[in-house]
């Protein structure tokens, strides 16, 4: 399964950034200097570009060719790839982070319930002492129950999503529109995600050898929970 093709991400990009531009800001309070950093989900980059702006190296990955293409235009200093975090080496760094409900995403069919403490202790291995691990997700207060939908629209997008729930996956229909010349080109996708709740995942990241806790530093959505741990030094 595929995700974020040219004009969602376009959309995602132009009208959906909040969320990064937040987290960026809480995680510059967090970083030691010229830090490197993994953002596992990277999507367009708007954080990748806070960070290197900062001085920070960021090594990015996204399953999305076309989010990809934005990040690279956006944020020239970071380094990006295409793959899937279920998947991709992590390299020896200060941070990684997964910004935007990265984790529940089932794009890629291994992340299974069972793969997330593997992510969990990969990350922790990738880490060196004193290591930051900070990422968002979604909750079951999240769902919005069968038949919700939810409208958003920008000067030259707008994008249709309607929700649907069953057992602990959330499914997101999404129709996009996006001009192209003199009319609206319309695309669709389907989204499915795991929601997860904090008593499952705190004792996750704490088996890991970590010291984790809730955190308030940015606002990730009605939800939706934003985890911090670290890796002892």
């Amino acid at each position: 399964m595929t995700g974020y093709d040219e004009d969602l991400a376009y959309s995602h990009d132009r009208g959906f950034g909040h969320v990064a531009e937040d987290a960026a800001r809480y995680v510059l309070t967090l970083l030691p200097a010229h830090a490197e950093v993994v953002e596992l989900g990277c999507g367009s980059g708007i954080t990748a570009r806070r960070l290197t702006d900062a001085g920070h190296g960021v090594h990015g990955i996204d399953q999305s060719p076309a989010l990809i293409a934005l990040a690279r235009d956006r944020a020239p200093d970071a380094r990006f790839r295409i793959g899937s975090f279920v998947r991709e080496p992590l390299p020896e760094c200060d941070a990684v982070l997964a910004i935007g409900e990265v984790l529940n995403y089932l794009f890629d069919e291994g992340n299974t319930r069972a793969a997330l403490p593997t992510l969990i202790e990969r990350v922790h291995g990738a880490l060196r002492p004193g290591g930051l691990l900070l990422f968002d997700l979604a909750g079951p207060g999240v769902l919005h129950g069968d038949g919700r939908r939810h409208f958003s629209a920008g000067p030259d997008w707008a994008v249709l999503v309607e929700y649907h729930e069953q057992g602990d996956v959330l499914t997101r229909h999404i129709t996009s529109f996006v001009e192209r010349g003199a009319g609206y080109r319309r695309s669709e996708e389907i989204h499915r995600q795991r929601v997860y709740r904090p008593a499952e995942i705190l004792p996750l990241l704490r088996a890991a050898g970590f010291t984790a806790r809730n955190a308030r530093g940015y606002s990730a959505g009605p939800g939706r929970h934003v985890y911090l741990a670290r890796k002892p030094r």
